[in-house]
């Protein structure tokens, strides 16, 4: 007797050297990239590298949970590991880069109910200002 039901292969993910470059791309960076960003970049390591594969790779490494996107107040679209755990950011109002910030400047832990009755979940903040090499010219 056989079995009547057909199991669907799991997706596999190929691995090619675009894949690669996207993804060490995304994980060196020192804070999160914009679409534009992540091609410039991966596009020193891998030659012929499109804007519209650039794209597909994102997408994918969203459903498989190896990126997250973030979207900064002026409403800018931008991609980091989703691993980073909790951590804030900077944009330097010159150059426009985006920095990963190591601390919490706020002791708000999630649970906490504040005046009016919002009970907090989470939080995320982006501070502006002048970063380092801004800060010297």
């Amino acid at each position: 007797m056989s079995d009547s039901t057909t199991q669907v292969p799991p997706v596999v993910q190929r691995k090619t050297k675009q894949l690669e470059a996207i993804r060490r791309v995304i994980t060196e960076a020192g804070g999160p990239l914009t679409i534009d960003e992540i091609h410039r970049r991966a596009s020193d390591e891998s030659s012929n590298l499109g804007i519209a594969t650039v794209y597909r790779t994102i997408k994918r490494l969203l459903q498989l949970g190896e990126v997250r996107s973030l979207v900064l107040p002026e409403g800018e679209t931008r991609y980091e590991p989703l691993d980073r755990g909790h951590h804030h950011h900077f944009r330097c109002r010159l150059c426009d880069v985006v920095y990963d910030l190591d601390i919490c400047p706020l002791s708000i832990p999630g649970g906490t109910t504040l005046p009016g009755g919002f009970v907090v979940e989470n939080h995320e903040v982006t501070l502006y200002g002048l970063c380092p090499s801004c800060v010297e010219k």
